[in-house]
């Protein structure tokens, strides 16, 4: 029987778009539990696979090679999808609050919603900086920035402020591509300058030394120029300062560091941690309520506190589902130990990529070979249904 027909006898409503909760709807889809309907709430039906941006922005993958297409993908699970922003939740009357539809109600609840730069910690940067996230509203800005380098070739500065392997990155990509667009017209890709500002003495701080070391030559080979233990302290239009006083005129700021949880779940009374994250046990379970879950960017686990890495969100979307689906059977919770080391492949924009793993270190056009077959992989899975 269609899931459409069967009765409802328990709902998982699911916030957020993630990578863990693509999982679950994958699983779901796979395994239905029959009597358990599924409804996912996202501001946006294409959901980006953050693993693959920096591909994209250097130009090597389209929009659809990124993007999962979350309507099919619930369909698929026989869940239904709306398409709104959650602004907020009740636990007295298990309602989810939307801003345009009216109260969903809910048996288990599931976020994964990530997490946002928290610009408004420094002066103007609300204002004057471009955030990464959410990832819809900075392609926009993307894809006008490359529309004014077309345009309007000349000198241009762009600093990024976040120097971990998010901002490296993500600085590479954005350098690779905007110098082959100026060659393309025949202009002179020297005009372009890009900075880069770590408030930590290094650069990659979560990462080996012999990482560090690959990525302060390729940076230092593009001209990129790097300011490391320099703390943005406040961003005004077309200027940006440092703690020290510091101060550089730039064309565009694009903030990728200080990442902090959304605003509207410092009203649900669940336990947050410093930076605004759900604090959640060992079963992904949060601590304040056993009726609400969290995963990925936007939750932290106590006593075991992860790196904001995509490859965790990832990997919880597994467990995540199997721990929904024994929570409203009224089952036991699994415990999910996460790996203590990961492995990172960092990109350098020209196909060329690093390895990273605890004090392991590998790099090559291979490794950019092999992050891409992963890559490819995992975007598959959500589209062979």
């Amino acid at each position: 029987m269609p899931a459409s027909q069967q009765t409802v006898l328990r709902d998982i409503v699911l916030v957020g778009g993630g990578h863990s909760h693509v999982g679950v709807l994958k699983h779901f889809g796979m395994r239905p539990l029959p009597g358990v309907r599924l409804t996912v709430i996202c501001t946006d039906t294409h959901t980006p696979y953050s693993g693959m941006l920096p591909g994209y922005i250097a130009g090597h993958y389209s929009y659809d090679d990124v993007h999962i297409d979350l309507p099919r993908l619930a369909a698929f699970a026989g869940a239904r999808f709306y398409r709104d922003e959650v602004v907020g939740i009740d636990r007295q009357q298990r309602q989810v609050r939307c801003r345009h539809r009216p109260p969903l109600t809910y048996d288990r609840l599931s976020i994964n919603i990530g997490s946002s730069p928290a610009v408004d910690r420094v002066a103007g940067a609300a204002e004057h900086a471009i955030p990464v996230k959410p990832i819809r509203r900075f392609n926009e800005r993307w894809l006008a920035l490359l529309e004014r380098v077309r345009q309007h070739p000349g000198p241009m500065t762009i600093a990024v402020v976040g120097a971990g392997a998010g901002g490296v990155e993500l600085t590479l990509a954005m350098h690779y591509r905007l110098r082959r667009e100026l060659q393309w017209l025949g202009n002179d890709p020297d005009a372009l300058a890009f900075h880069l500002f770590s408030a930590e003495r290094e650069i990659l701080p979560t990462h080996n030394a012999h990482v560090r070391r690959s990525f302060e030559r390729v940076l230092a080979a593009r001209g990129v120029v790097v300011h490391c233990s320099a703390e943005v302290s406040s961003v005004s239009r077309g200027q940006l300062r440092t703690r020290s006083g510091a101060t550089l005129a730039a064309d565009e700021m694009i903030w990728v560091t200080q990442a902090g949880g959304a605003a509207w779940l410092r009203d649900t009374g669940l336990a947050l941690d410093g930076s605004g994250f759900i604090e959640v046990g060992d079963t992904l379970q949060t601590v304040s309520d056993p009726l609400i879950f969290a995963a990925g960017d936007c939750a932290t686990m106590i006593g075991m506190p992860l790196e904001k890495a995509g490859v965790f969100a990832v990997r919880q979307g597994r467990p995540l589902a199997d721990n929904l689906r024994r929570s409203v059977s009224d089952l036991p919770l699994r415990v999910y130990r996460p790996q203590r080391r990961w492995l990172a492949l960092v990109s350098t924009g020209d196909r060329y990529a690093v390895a990273s793993r605890g004090a392991l270190h590998a790099e090559g056009r291979w490794v950019w070979r092999w992050k891409d077959w992963i890559d490819r992989r995992f975007m598959a899975r959500f589209r062979d249904q």
